[in-house]
């Protein structure tokens, strides 16, 4: 969910710009999306319980009947429950403001005893109710929705048309029906009946059933319905004289419609925009796993906050901003289908939704990637700490921190595919949408490690011990030197930003260049100093530390060196016993060249290279595919120096 009021008309003006300025500002999105989340959850340190429900019981399915007119601050409505016990017990608390009015409770037709303690309603059965078994009470209530701070029960306008919509993350849905409020549990599936005055239409979740006109055509009554578990902060309705247009997408062999509700005024924008929309659907489908409730819908709900909100298979959005529309729907995979279960987590949702977004873009506009991500780790690393996992879950704005749990949590995700590779690290995100302990439900960083693990047969410990609960980022210095005629020799070392964290793991990508060839390799640094020798195939003039921006890192350097003799002239030799193709690395050797002699078990010579040392080194990698298997003699002489080495094929 996403933007604050106060920059609404800030971002109105830059989604108005130049699409290659959509694309270049791609961050300005992301930082504007935090900073909704921030508004919008003020309310959480408003209220020291955020949920009031008691945890003896699951849901199971919900029918939602409610009544609204968007010119009006009301809601009446009737929600019933199905649900089993875990225990033994005579009463069930739901979460409700005590602004809402409880008319009535009744089980199997029989009125229940009911009392409203602040913000919530405890419901008594009249006889203890047996665990595991299914059972359901219904609840008619009435009143005007309350304004906690950032409000989840929103009236106003467009066009002079009143417009209602909702807007519940994280803990707002309490303030407008009998729910069950945390990060614990989900129904299993819900319908809902939407009444409201004729001229309007309804908005929410799942695919419309019908609507049908009552009250001898004054009212209109919308029935959605949806067969998906869903948490109650996704559960949603919007209502205005909303414009309606119908796409679809071909996601695998299934044709999936794609339902928009626009202002009437927008239509042209929405109805050119939506393409962007399932390119994107086909795009996370195919990376990231099937489309979540891909036996339903997607939607897009216009509403008039400035950003978006990923309510369960209908954002609602401001505008079609591509940043803001991708972010939304990778939600439906990350925050929807799996949803964090602690704010300690939030990255789960909002580092996945961030990422996925920047992927979409990068994809479509690869021109901007360097240009944005240089954007993105410029304000990751402003500060000098900071990490992923919420220290402070008391506190919204470390909570929603655009550059912790958004711009950081999302380059987590960048390092982690460098760390795996493509394959494994998609491969172990769809391992993660699919794993049954936390499909449809909630998951902690502990079950992704896991099934990242599991995919790709790695140690992921220390990344994660790193870079999500460790703070700040390394600053790497690389110096180098020509080993050869073409090869380098490299030292890589790094300071770090905060003394939580003493060095990085990671590979490091480093590009070599002359003034017609380039090359990228990877070294995979796991202690300070540490020395790596590359054959790159041609002498470089310069090395470019993680030229395509893949990690979180700052002021990093390089430097071209001369490193100094040891002394010690001698010749690696790797590996050995050798194979086809195997590796002579000369060093410190004194002179200007050196004779390199293969000798075979019976004293024949079958290899011989006179080879020019550069800085007294070189590197040779000769084929021996066609020598046979047994022993031999590797001999090199330089001046005085003299090596031999018994070999093994």
């Amino acid at each position: 969910m996403k933007i604050s009021s106060m920059r609404f008309l800030l971002f109105l003006l830059l989604s108005g710009l130049s699409s290659v300025a959509q694309r270049v500002d791609e961050y300005k999105s992301t930082a504007d999306i935090a900073a909704m989340e921030r508004d919008g959850h003020q309310r959480v340190v408003s209220s020291a319980r955020q949920t009031s429900a008691s945890n003896n019981f699951d849901i199971k399915y919900l029918r939602c009947e409610w009544e609204v007119d968007p010119a009006v601050r009301f809601i009446a409505g009737k929600v019933t429950i199905y649900f089993t016990v875990s225990v033994s017990s005579s009463s069930i608390t739901l979460d409700l403001m005590s602004p809402l009015l409880t008319d009535s409770v009744k089980m199997h037709a029989q009125q229940l005893l009911f009392t409203q303690p602040s913000n919530s309603l405890e419901v008594n059965f009249l006889s203890n109710l047996d665990p595991g078994y299914l059972d359901s009470v219904s609840i008619w209530y009435h009143g005007v929705p309350p304004n906690t701070g950032f409000s989840s029960f929103i009236l106003s306008t467009h066009a002079t048309m009143p417009v209602l919509w909702t807007l519940s993350e994280p803990y707002g849905a309490r303030d407008w029906w009998p729910c069950k409020n945390g990060l614990d549990d989900k129904a299993d599936s819900i319908d809902i009946f939407i009444t409201n005055p004729a001229a309007y239409k309804a908005a929410s979740n799942g695919l419309l059933q019908s609507e049908n006109l009552i009250n001898t055509g004054t009212k209109k009554v919308s029935h959605w319905k949806h067969r998906y578990p869903i948490a109650s902060y996704l559960v949603c309705l919007a209502v205005t004289n909303y414009a309606v247009f119908n796409n679809q997408v071909q996601l695998g062999s299934t044709v999936l419609p794609m339902l928009t509700y626009c202002y009437p005024e927008n239509e042209t924008n929405f109805q050119a925009e939506t393409q962007n929309v399932l390119d994107a659907l086909q795009l996370f489908h195919n990376n990231f796993g099937d489309y979540p409730f891909i036996k339903e819908k997607y939607g897009h709900v216009q509403f008039g906050w400035g950003g978006g909100m990923e309510h369960q298979t209908c954002s609602f959005i401001v505008n079609t901003n591509e940043s803001l529309t991708s972010h939304e729907l990778g939600h439906q995979w990350f925050g929807d289908k799996i949803t964090c279960g602690s704010w300690q987590d939030i990255w789960l949702n909002e580092g996945f939704a961030t990422y996925l977004a920047r992927f979409y873009m990068e994809n479509k506009y690869p021109l901007s990637t360097l240009n944005n991500r240089r954007a993105v780790l410029n304000n990751i690393t402003s500060s000098t700490g900071g990490s992923v996992k919420v220290d402070d879950t008391t506190s919204v704005n470390r909570i929603f921190s655009s550059r912790l749990s958004y711009d950081k949590g999302s380059y987590l995700l960048q390092m982690l595919r460098l760390e795996l590779g493509d394959n494994d690290f998609f491969d172990g995100l769809r391992r993660y949408q699919s794993d049954p302990l936390v499909i449809y439900g909630f998951a902690h960083t502990a079950d992704l490690k896991r099934d990242l693990e599991l995919e790709s047969g790695k140690d992921l410990a220390v990344f994660f011990n790193q870079w999500y609960e460790g703070q700040g980022y390394p600053t790497y210095n690389v110096q180098w030197s020509e080993l050869g005629s073409t090869s380098v020799k490299i030292k890589v070392s790094q300071t770090t930003s905060d003394a939580s964290v003493s060095f990085f793991e990671m590979p490091v990508p480093l590009k070599f260049t002359n003034g017609s060839q380039e090359k990228t390799i990877i070294v995979d640094n796991k202690i300070n100093g540490e020395i790596f020798v590359s054959n790159i195939g041609f002498i470089p003039d310069s090395v470019f530390i993680d030229p395509n921006l893949e990690l979180i890192s700052k002021n990093n350097t390089s430097s071209k060196i001369i490193f100094p003799f040891s002394g010690n002239a001698t010749v690696d030799v790797f590996p050995n016993p050798i194979h086809d193709q195997f590796t002579i690395y000369m060093h410190d050797l004194t002179g200007p060249s050196a004779d390199v002699q293969l000798f075979n078990s019976a004293g024949q010579l079958v290899f011989k290279q006179h080879v020019i040392l550069i800085n007294g080194a070189e590197i040779l990698q000769p084929d021996f595919d066609k020598l046979a298997r047994g022993g031999y003699i590797l001999k090199v002489t330089a001046g005085d120096f003299t090596f031999t080495k018994k070999l093994l094929k």
